[in-house]
């Protein structure tokens, strides 16, 4: 009993007592977290402040910005136009479709860089998929322009799964391309990350006792890696929706995103309002979206936990 209380001691101060003061680190964890806020709230939360404001105010035809005075639903309510609509199903849409392709790419890559790849191969692998993520862009995309372009050598390769060149349904399989070939080293290396954390020993333990290797992978490395796989997504959406440079350069006024949009509305015929009602509701619907998606990893971590 003595030495049960002396170990009590030792780490909480007493046996029954509170814990020292000492070791009390909330105020210091408030304090690290005071910078990061102080440039948050003004540099970030100010702006979408000013954006809403903005969004709200009657756009002048000729006027930089909407009007000083008024307020109006205007630039919202004019959102529901078809035209509109189009915009935001094509951004969800093609990052949708990215995003699942590159996780069917991706998760074979990571699994046998992990698995399957001598130590020499592997850090060979790593290297060129961290050297990728350094390359440009816009080298990426004029690149995807120049082989699958109108005068480039595979401009008819397309037509292996249907489609004709020079038609939006081409230049759509472009953009999707060119933000394919950018998130899928992003997409490959979060998953060797959750790979690696999976012990193999436990696919071999299923193999023992005579579970076909089909089953045990799915069962076990597969079903684990639903978190990994489910960050994975996240990141490779996110970056899918926000893109601009893509669409703008492989889409050639056929394929245009919400970003695209936004741009258009700012800088080509200087309707602040319009601009920013559209920001405000792709932010929102981008938030609730992500929450959603942060849920399902939630509830995948304490699954698997569990």
């Amino acid at each position: 009993m003595a030495q049960t209380r002396t170990i009590a001691q030792h780490k909480g101060g007493s046996a029954a007592g509170p814990a020292s003061p000492a070791l009390d680190l909330s105020r210091f964890d408030a304090f690290l977290l005071l910078p990061a806020l102080v440039l948050f709230v003004p540099i970030l939360a100010g702006s979408l402040a000013v954006l809403l404001r903005e969004s709200v105010k009657p756009h002048i035809p000729g006027r930089v910005g909407g009007a000083d005075e008024g307020f109006t639903l205007t630039n919202y309510t004019e959102l529901f136009d078809p035209a509109y609509i189009h915009y935001f199903t094509d951004t969800f849409r093609i990052g949708l479709v990215i995003t699942l392709a590159a996780l069917v790419l991706g998760y074979p890559i990571a699994h046998y860089i992990v698995r399957v790849a001598s130590p020499r191969r592997r850090k060979a692998l790593l290297a060129g998929l961290i050297g990728m993520l350094f390359l440009s862009l816009i080298v990426r995309v004029y690149a995807i322009a120049m082989t699958y372009g109108p005068l480039g050598p595979l401009v008819n390769a397309p037509l292996l799964i249907g489609i004709q060149p020079r038609t939006p349904l081409h230049t759509e399989l472009m953009v999707i391309f060119g933000l394919l070939h950018t998130v899928l080293p992003l997409v490959a290396i979060t998953l060797i990350g959750s790979l690696q954390n999976i012990n193999p020993r436990l696919e071999e333990a299923a193999l023992s006792l005579g579970a076909p290797r089909w089953k045990a992978f799915t069962s076990i490395t597969l079903a684990l890696s639903i978190p990994g796989i489910l960050s994975a997504a996240i990141i490779c959406y996110a970056f899918c929706i926000s893109n601009f440079v893509v669409p703008m350069i492989l889409g050639k006024g056929f394929v245009l995103f919400i970003s695209n949009l936004i741009y258009a509305r700012f800088s080509e015929v200087n309707n602040f309002p319009s601009g920013a009602a559209i920001a405000v509701i792709m932010t929102l619907i981008s938030l609730a979206l992500f929450y959603g998606l942060m849920k399902l990893v939630q509830r995948a971590w304490r699954t698997e936990a569990g």
